[in-house]
C-alpha cells in the first residue's frame, strides 16, 4: 500500500510539472502585473492604484488613469495587448451609421462599445474594455445574426468624441435664447435647463475655437460675449441684458461662488471635459457700472504643457535656455507683459530638469497646472502666505530648485537672491520691457549690483506673436521702408509674407501664435560689468560679442522665414529699439 501511495504521489508530481509546462493551463498573469513587468508603471504605482480602487467603483485601468499614471491611449494599448487584440484609432475608421439603428448612441455610451461594420455574420466592434462581458453581451443581443465578433480596442475618449459629434445638438444661440424667453420671468429662469445648455454651448464653442479666455461684459442694454483668440479679442455674440442675470448665476454656481453677492470681487474655478481633454476654467468677477463682468480663463493642460523644444524658440535661443538650466545655482529671470507666455516657459524649463532625484518647489499665484514630481504651493496673502514668507518656508524644506511666480516687492527680491546665494537654482518672473531692463528693475527693488553679480544665471524676455495661416499666406515684395528696416538690423530684405484669410483660419489670415524672445546667459564678462554698475550700452555691447540677438532681431528673422507678418511684429515690440 505504501508503494502504491508513493507511486500516486510521484504521478501527481509529474502531472504538476506537465501542467506547469502547458501555457494554456498556467494561471493567467494579472493585468497590473503585466503593466509592471513591461515597465509601463512601477510597483508603487500599482499598489497606490489598487488601494485607490477600494475606495471607488473604478476598475484598475480607470484608477491608473485617474491618478495620472497612465493616459487613455496607453491604457487602451495595454488592454489590447493583454487581451491579444489590436488597438484601433477611430481617426482611421469610419463607422457604419446604419448600425446605430440597432445599437443606439445611448447604448454605445452605456457599453462603451461601438459597432463599426458588418459583413455577413462577422461584426466588427470597437470597445474600450475588451473584458467587459456585459458590453459584449449587449452587442450580441442587438445583433443576433452575427456569429463572430471581431473586437478592437479603442480609447474611451475616442468613443465619447465620436458620440459628441454624432449627437451634437442643432441648438444655436438664438434657439436657446428663444427657449429661455418662453419661460415666465427672468427670476424663474436662473437655473433652468436652457440656461445650462446656453453656458455649455458658449464654453464648448470657445474651447473648440482654441480661445484662451471668454469675456462676459454687460453694457447698458445688452451683454457682450468676446473670445480671446490668438491674443486678440473677438466679439462673438451680443445678448439682451435681461438674460444676463441667469447666465451670471449659472457661472457662479459652476465656479463655487457666492451667488447672492453682486458687489464684491470673486474668484473661482471648475473643470470641463471636452474631446478627451480636461479644461481648467478659472473664473474672475469684477462689479462694474452695468453689472458684474465675468472673465473665464480656459487652460488646456495638453496644449499648454509642452516640451521646451516645442514652444517655437529659435534654435540659437533654445541653446541659450539650455545653458541657463545647466548652471547649478543662480537666478533665471523671465520678463514680459501679462499674457506673453512667461509661466508656460518656466513650466517647460522645470519639466525638462525635473527628475526623481531633484527636489523642485514652487510658489505661484495661483497654481495653474499641476506638475508631477514638483511640490507646488499657492500664495494666499490674506492668510499671511506671500512670496517672501513662502521662500522662507521653502528654504527649510531642503529644495534644489525653487520657482517664484513673480518678484513684485523688495522683500521677495531679497529672498530670491538669498536662495541663489545659498546654492539653489531660482526661476522667477519680473515685469520689464526687455532682458537687460530687468537689471535696473532689480536694483530699484533694493538689490546691490555688487551682491547681485555672480548670482544671475540668465535673463529672458519674450512676446507672443500671431502666426500667418499656412493655407492662405503668400509672398509679397518688401516696401522701401521695410527694406530699410531690415538693413538697419543688419539683415537682408527678403520677400515678405502676407495672408488674406480663408476658411481654415476663419478669414483672419492668422492661425496660432509663436514666441519671439531674447535670451542672455550671464557670462563672467557681464558679471564684472553688472558689479561696477555699467550702463546699458556697455552691457549690450558685451552681450552682442557673445552672439546675443534682441527680440527685434529674432522677430525680423521670423518675418523673413514667412512665419509672422511685420505688422504683427510691430504690435509686439518696438522696432525703433534694439538695433545693432
Amino acid at each position: 500500500m505504501k508503494a502504491t501511495a508513493r507511486s500516486y504521489a510521484l504521478d501527481d508530481e509529474r502531472l504538476d510539472d506537465e501542467v506547469e509546462a502547458l501555457p494554456a493551463l498556467r494561471a493567467p498573469i494579472r493585468f497590473g502585473e503585466r503593466l509592471v513587468r513591461e515597465n509601463i508603471i512601477t510597483p508603487d504605482q500599482l499598489h497606490i492604484a489598487l488601494h485607490e480602487q477600494k475606495k471607488t467603483s473604478l476598475m484598475l485601468g480607470g484608477s491608473l488613469v485617474a491618478l495620472g499614471f497612465l493616459d487613455q491611449e496607453g491604457l487602451a494599448k495595454a488592454l489590447a495587448a493583454h487581451a491579444g487584440l489590436s488597438f484601433l484609432s477611430l481617426d482611421t475608421a469610419t463607422p457604419d451609421l446604419t448600425l446605430m439603428e440597432r445599437f443606439s448612441p445611448h447604448q454605445v455610451r452605456s457599453a462603451m462599445a461601438l459597432p463599426l461594420d458588418q459583413k455577413g455574420r462577422i461584426l466588427t466592434v470597437a470597445l474600450a474594455d475588451p473584458f467587459d462581458l456585459v458590453a459584449i453581451d449587449d452587442i450580441k443581443r442587438a445583433f443576433p445574426q452575427a456569429t463572430t465578433l471581431a473586437l478592437h480596442v479603442v480609447t474611451k475618449t475616442a468613443i465619447e468624441s465620436f458620440l459628441n459629434q454624432l449627437t451634437k445638438r442643432a441648438d444655436n444661440l438664438y434657439d436657446l435664447l428663444q427657449e429661455i424667453e418662453s419661460t415666465a420671468t427672468p427670476a424663474a429662469i436662473k437655473v433652468e435647463h436652457p440656461v445650462i445648455r446656453l453656458v455649455d454651448h458658449l464654453l464648448a464653442d470657445a474651447i473648440r475655437q482654441g480661445a484662451s479666455d471668454i469675456h462676459f461684459e454687460p453694457e447698458e442694454s445688452f451683454a457682450r460675449v468676446r473670445f480671446r483668440l490668438d491674443g486678440q479679442l473677438h466679439q462673438i455674440r451680443a445678448i439682451h441684458l435681461t438674460h444676463w442675470p441667469a447666465l451670471s448665476h449659472r457661472l457662479k454656481i459652476m465656479a463655487g461662488m457666492n451667488i447672492a453677492d453682486t458687489r464684491s470681487i470673486q474668484d473661482g474655478r471648475f473643470q470641463k471635459q471636452q474631446d478627451g481633454s480636461v479644461i481648467d476654467c478659472r473664473v474672475a468677477i469684477m462689479p462694474t457700472v452695468w453689472g458684474e463682468t465675468i472673465v473665464v480663463r480656459l487652460l488646456d493642460h495638453k496644449k499648454s504643457l509642452r516640451p521646451l523644444e516645442a514652444l517655437g524658440y529659435h534654435a540659437a535661443t533654445l541653446a541659450r535656455l539650455q545653458t541657463m538650466t545647466e548652471k547649478p545655482q543662480g537666478i533665471t529671470l523671465v520678463t514680459g507683459p501679462t499674457g506673453s507666455g512667461k509661466t508656460t516657459t518656466l513650466y517647460s524649463m522645470l519639466k525638462k530638469i525635473s527628475t526623481p532625484d531633484v527636489h523642485i518647489a514652487t510658489l505661484e499665484e495661483p497654481v495653474e497646472y499641476q506638475l508631477e514630481l514638483i511640490r507646488q504651493t499657492s500664495i494666499a496673502e490674506n492668510q499671511g502666505l506671500d512670496f517672501a514668507a513662502g521662500v522662507r518656508g521653502i528654504l527649510r524644506m531642503d529644495p534644489d530648485i525653487i520657482l517664484i511666480g513673480e518678484i513684485r516687492d523688495p522683500e521677495t527680491a531679497q529672498m530670491a537672491l538669498r536662495a541663489a546665494m545659498t546654492g539653489h537654482q531660482v526661476y522667477t518672473t519680473l515685469h520689464s520691457n526687455d532682458a537687460l531692463g530687468a537689471l535696473p528693475r532689480l536694483i530699484d527693488l533694493g538689490l546691490n549690483p555688487r551682491v547681485l553679480s555672480g548670482h544671475l544665471s540668465g535673463l529672458i524676455a519674450q512676446r507672443l506673436v500671431r502666426t500667418l495661416c499656412p493655407h492662405c499666406k503668400r509672398e509679397s515684395e518688401a516696401t522701401a521702408e521695410e527694406a530699410a528696416l531690415f538693413s538697419a538690423f543688419g539683415l537682408d530684405a527678403p520677400r515678405l509674407s502676407e495672408a488674406n484669410g480663408c476658411e481654415a483660419c476663419g478669414h483672419t489670415g492668422r492661425m496660432g501664435r509663436t514666441v519671439i524672445a531674447e535670451a542672455l546667459p550671464i557670462t563672467p564678462a557681464l558679471d564684472d560689468l553688472i558689479a561696477t554698475g555699467a550702463p546699458r550700452a556697455a552691457l549690450l555691447d558685451a552681450a552682442r560679442c557673445d552672439g546675443f540677438l534682441t527680440m527685434q532681431q529674432d522677430g525680423l528673422m521670423r518675418v523673413a522665414a514667412g512665419d509672422i507678418a511685420i505688422d504683427d511684429l510691430r504690435r509686439a515690440v518696438d522696432l525703433t529699439r534694439g538695433r545693432p
